[in-house]
């Protein structure tokens, strides 16, 4: 198997559960029950990531919905704690994408993402420049699982679809990679992840996590 190439999805694969305290902010600042606030947040989320909305239009959008006060003050606090919320790491995982370096292997995250979040990130985390490929959604107006946005990940690592591993936690992410023919692994957790690369003989090609 002529593997080159290895693309992660960023939340909850490369990073942990969302921040708990970050999210409890959310919620408390709304004023919502918790699962009000899951609708309304998740309601406009793909628009976020696609580029159409900015962190700050997202939460007007929110609060206007939800007939909240959406005062610039409040739109402001909401966006400052979902960027936080989305800054955990996953320490296993990102060792081993600096093992599949080591290895010769290309890296790369593909991601769903907005702005106000990537922003965040950008100031937390100085490990993202490790990786050869950084493709955010909202950047290029378009969010998985379009497949353009694979292909456009792709043609920036160099590799073709049979070469390249994708791993991501949703399984309409992952079935939109393997329609491409790529190879794609849906994350729940570590072990399970090392029991997949197993089981399809990518042990003989990659070190395990």
């Amino acid at each position: 198997m002529a593997l080159r190439a290895v693309i992660f999805d960023y939340g909850m694969v490369l990073t942990g559960p969302p921040n708990a305290e970050a999210h409890e902010a959310l919620v408390r600042t709304t004023g919502l029950q918790p699962e009000r606030f899951e609708d309304f947040y998740w309601a406009n989320r793909h628009a976020y990531d696609e580029g159409k909305l900015t962190g700050i239009t997202f939460w007007q959008k929110f609060l206007l919905g939800a007939g909240l006060d959406n005062s610039p003050a409040k739109v402001a606090e909401l966006n400052h704690w979902d960027a936080r919320m989305w800054t955990t790491q996953n320490p296993v995982m990102l060792a081993w994408q600096l093992e599949l370096k080591q290895h010769g292997l290309l890296t790369a995250i593909l991601s769903n993402m907005g702005d106000s979040v990537l922003e965040n990130m950008m100031r937390e985390f100085d490990w993202l420049d490790r990786f050869d490929v950084l493709v955010w959604s909202y950047q290029h107006r378009v969010a998985k699982p379009d497949p353009a946005i694979y292909e456009h990940t792709m043609r920036q690592l160099g590799t073709r679809a049979d070469e390249t591993l994708f791993i991501d936690d949703k399984s309409v992410n992952i079935e939109a990679a393997r329609a491409l023919g790529m190879i794609a692994i849906q994350f729940s957790t570590v072990e399970l992840l090392r029991h997949e690369l197993v089981a399809t003989g990518l042990d003989r090609v990659l070190p395990l996590p």
